[in-house]
């Protein structure tokens, strides 16, 4: 894409319009520069945190391989949550991978055999299980079903062949669709407790 070039004595507004700098007040124009030196240097805050978590996941990563070598294994990649804490215990250095889980096709046998067993079994006494199915498939504004909800229907203890060929089939359904790593730091405070060293502007 080509910049666009913009003659001098003039400032491009929102709209993409040329205004000469003549015009603009000096209040707008201290504004400009205030919003935009306060963004450009968020910008290279955000870069340089980038790195920071960056370089912490490669350095925990690389301690966990040295730590293990004293044993002759691997860990096999960066997955897997990991606590370190220091020596003298004032530092901890949590390290978690999220996966993101999605259903399959699959899915879609499990509510139907889910629904079969509602309509088989006797309406009162299983008005309970129907809410909580209808519940658990029901989609967000996303569209997307909650996996937290749907994975929480495996633990009602239900003695029926179909209904345990359903939960199988949301076993198999499963699929993680990503992972996102996190790091957290902690210090401990005079009572014993670990604060969470927060990194997030918003809560410094």
């Amino acid at each position: 894409m080509t910049e666009k070039t913009i003659p001098n004595g003039y400032w491009e507004d929102a709209n993409g319009a040329l205004i000469p700098v003549s015009k603009i007040k000096d209040i707008d124009k201290d504004r400009h520069r205030t919003v935009s030196d306060l963004c450009i240097a968020a910008a290279k805050q955000h870069a340089e945190l980038a790195r920071f978590k960056a370089a912490a996941m490669a350095e925990v990563s690389d301690f966990i391989d040295r730590s293990l070598a004293q044993y002759e294994v691997q860990h096999g990649g960066k997955k897997g949550n990991v606590t370190l804490i220091s020596f003298d215990g004032r530092y901890k250095v949590v390290r978690q991978i999220q996966e993101s889980l999605v259903f399959d096709e699959r899915l879609m046998a499990a509510k139907a055999l889910i629904d079969e067993c509602i309509q088989v079994w006797s309406k009162g006494s299983n008005a309970h299980i129907k809410l909580l199915v209808n519940d658990a498939f029901q989609v967000d504004q996303a569209g997307k079903i909650n996996t937290g909800r749907v994975l929480g229907l495996r633990r009602a203890k239900i003695d029926d062949e179909k209904w345990q060929r359903a939960m199988a089939a949301i076993g198999d359904s499963i699929q993680v669709a990503g992972s996102k790593p996190y790091i957290r730091f902690y210090e401990r405070d005079s009572n014993g407790v670990y604060q969470a060293i927060n990194l997030d502007m918003a809560a410094v």
